[in-house]
């Protein structure tokens, strides 16, 4: 097995119940040519036949989540490969050989025993190495913590990161050390049976306090740098449920906890802006415009300062919760929300006492 598909393994295929951490754009791992006398095969079966240690079910989800394509273009997995078809794997992470090595950068450890570590990310922190960010990544930080125990080691893919949440939101992640524990870990969000609360400050009032949207997530081919939806039995892209509730209302934004029963890529950020309320300050999702208010300079300014105050998308993974891998126990954790965060809801809440 050459490095590529090492790498497809060990990144992509074997993690893929992993919440997606952002991307921009898809890197090539792996390139085959059918020969002119190729017959009509299901590219799963075709790439069984090209890759090594790998399985099937593997391929197949990597076609789902659109990291297979066929001569340029993303295909299902019942695509047939026909003669001269340039078939591709194209993963979310550029190829990296390097090992992870060891930074000292602060961690916020919530919690940490001898199983896992639950960590308080900071916006702005890339949780793995990647193309522009090879150095200063939350896995960099982990080796530097965990440097002194050789019993650990970071560049095993049997441990670590267990989920994802994108570079710039902010939140509570946790960290397998075993691999007993990445496995217990993995399966309860496979199975949904974690618990996870975001608090999301989103354009837009809206007329119930509560709602649940559902809807297909997948890469918009339009754009590949963002996601979007589809219909739930349109076969296309990754079933996707999000709970939200209403927690404070600002007239022309509101303040709403989201709860995950699936942990697609962008989910809260694809279905908020499915719905019409995108993610305040969300560049990629159309929330960095002023999409509801006045039309006057003094509230461009206001909204101009909001956006410096908090120059991300609003978005926090508040609460974590799932159950302990070697006790049993269910574990609950709580994050405040960050400071530029509290600053902006703050700044939003001075503006409706002004109205009012």
């Amino acid at each position: 097995m050459n490095a590529d598909e090492s790498e497809m393994n060990s990144l992509q295929l074997q993690d893929d119940e992993l919440e997606d951490e952002e991307t921009s754009q898809l890197y090539e791992h792996y390139r085959v040519v059918a020969d002119k006398n190729q017959k009509l095969l299901r590219v799963d079966k075709f790439l069984l036949d090209h890759l090594s240690n790998t399985s099937r079910n593997r391929v197949q989800k990597a076609a789902d989540a659109g990291f297979i394509m066929a001569n340029g273009r993303p295909v299902k997995r019942s695509y047939k490969v026909k003669p001269d078809d340039v078939i591709q794997v194209m993963l979310d992470r550029p190829h990296y050989e390097n090992k992870i090595s060891p930074e000292d950068i602060p961690l916020d450890i919530v919690y940490e025993d001898a199983d896992l570590m639950v960590i308080n990310k900071p916006a702005g922190m890339v949780v793995h190495p990647g193309f522009g960010n090879w150095n200063g990544t939350m896995l960099n930080a982990i080796a530097w913590h965990l440097k002194d125990k050789p019993q650990y080691d970071i560049n095993d893919p049997e441990i670590g990161l267990v989920h994802r949440i994108d570079k710039d939101t902010s939140g509570l992640l946790v960290v397998a050390k075993t691999a007993t524990a990445k496995t217990s870990l993995g399966l309860q969000f496979f199975n949904k049976t974690t618990q996870r609360e975001y608090n999301a400050l989103v354009w837009g009032n809206f007329t119930e306090n509560e709602g649940r949207i559902e809807g297909n997530i997948g890469r918009d081919p339009k754009d590949r740098m963002r996601m979007t939806i589809f219909a739930p039995d349109s076969g296309v892209g990754k079933s996707a449920v999000t709970h939200y509730e209403v927690l404070e209302r600002y007239g022309y934004t509101t303040l709403v906890k989201c709860v995950l029963e699936t942990g697609r890529t962008h989910q809260i950020r694809a279905h908020m802006r499915h719905i019409g309320h995108p993610l305040f300050c969300d560049e990629r999702y159309g929330g960095d415009q002023v999409l509801k208010g006045q039309n006057t300079a003094k509230y461009r300014q206001f909204i101009d300062n909001c956006f410096h105050l908090c120059p991300r998308q609003a978005l926090h993974a508040k609460t974590l919760g799932f159950v302990h891998p070697s006790t049993g126990q269910m574990m609950m954790f709580d994050s405040h929300l960050p400071a530029d965060f509290t600053a902006l809801l703050n700044k939003w809440r001075k503006m409706e006492e002004l109205k009012n």
